[in-house]
């Protein structure tokens, strides 16, 4: 990220001199600059005379030095970006080039940040999480199943310990609180998935959004409307990778089938008449819970029915 934008992060006045000496350039110079990340980033800027400028609202921007160690202890490592198309896009990228993994891939921002049946997912710079975790597996299916389920329970858990109350999942992959959506997972995977391949898990969070200039096409909430206050999207970033380290362990040890009731539990739709569109119909029917492979079981004119795959959608009957 700019480090003209890292300076001005903390939301204080910083006069042109001080910008200069700490970049190096000149007043005119830094005012020109200004403009640009005004431009780029999509952030405010006050100008005081004899006070200089700071940010209309402060950021919290990612920290390579932060980062790296916390995650360096999961033996992960750390792609940063200031931007990208995307984050799966890029690890999918990392991984094509036979990159170290476990790799994590951050971005500050998305110009095609992507969601579930090709969506798009609304990516501002500076303001949310977009991270992607790339690895191999080697278990064939049974390391697969119910894979996108555990992910929200560990997106869930890294909430919940950050202090975010009432934090619910909706089959298969979001994660909702006070009936609006907060964050997202999307698996894509990679090689054969009978035998040896890689799972990319993209996780994207509303961190500290409170407007946006883009049409959301449903209700959504962010971790500072929640708390009101500014988020440290470090300390969330690494409240997540330990979340995600320890329940993909679990997953790989024990199976879905074992954190299955877990995850029911928290499922915000559990016993609600639902309507489930496939590619060529729609099937309304009660939620009964998951399988023991995270398959959707439903309720449907008294009979039971599974249903599973990357295309389905699924939306309260009301």
């Amino acid at each position: 990220m700019n480090k003209l934008l890292h300076l001005l992060q903390d939301g204080r006045f910083h006069s042109g001199r001080e910008l200069g000496n700490a970049l190096g350039v000149s007043r005119g110079s830094v005012w020109k600059y200004l403009r640009d990340i005004e431009e780029e980033f999509d952030v405010e800027l006050h100008r005081v005379r004899g006070r200089g400028y700071r940010l209309k609202n402060p950021l919290s921007l990612f920290s390579r030095e932060l980062l790296e160690p916390g995650l360096r202890l999961l033996n992960w490592h750390l792609h940063l970006y200031d931007s990208l198309d995307s984050t799966n896009a890029e690890a999918l990228r990392l991984l094509q080039a036979q990159t170290a993994i476990p790799l994590v891939v951050l971005a500050e921002a998305q110009t095609a940040g992507r969601g579930r049946r090709g969506r798009t997912w609304v990516s501002p710079a500076a303001q949310n999480l977009y991270l992607s975790l790339a690895y191999r597996i080697t278990g064939g299916m049974q390391q697969l199943s119910g894979l996108s389920l555990v992910a929200g329970l560990a997106v869930k858990d890294a909430l919940h310990r950050i202090g975010i109350a009432g934090v619910g999942l909706k089959w298969p992959n979001d994660v909702y609180v006070g009936g609006k959506k907060i964050a997202g997972v999307l698996l894509e995977l990679t090689g054969d998935p009978a035998d040896i391949c890689h799972v990319v898990i993209g996780v994207g969070i509303n961190v500290n959004m409170l407007f946006s200039d883009d049409d959301i096409d449903q209700p959504w909430t962010s971790l500072r409307a929640q708390q009101g206050s500014l988020i440290d999207r470090n300390k969330l970033v690494l409240q997540l990778g330990e979340s995600l380290h320890s329940h993909l362990q679990r997953h790989a040890e024990l199976g879905f089938a074992e954190m299955r009731l877990e995850w029911e539990a928290c499922h915000i739709w559990q016993g609600r008449e639902c309507a489930l569109s496939t590619a060529s119909r729609q099937v309304n029917g009660v939620v009964l819970g998951v399988d023991d492979q995270g398959a959707l079981r439903l309720l449907v004119d008294g009979h039971e029915q599974v249903f599973s795959g990357g295309e389905l959608s699924l939306r309260l009957a009301t």
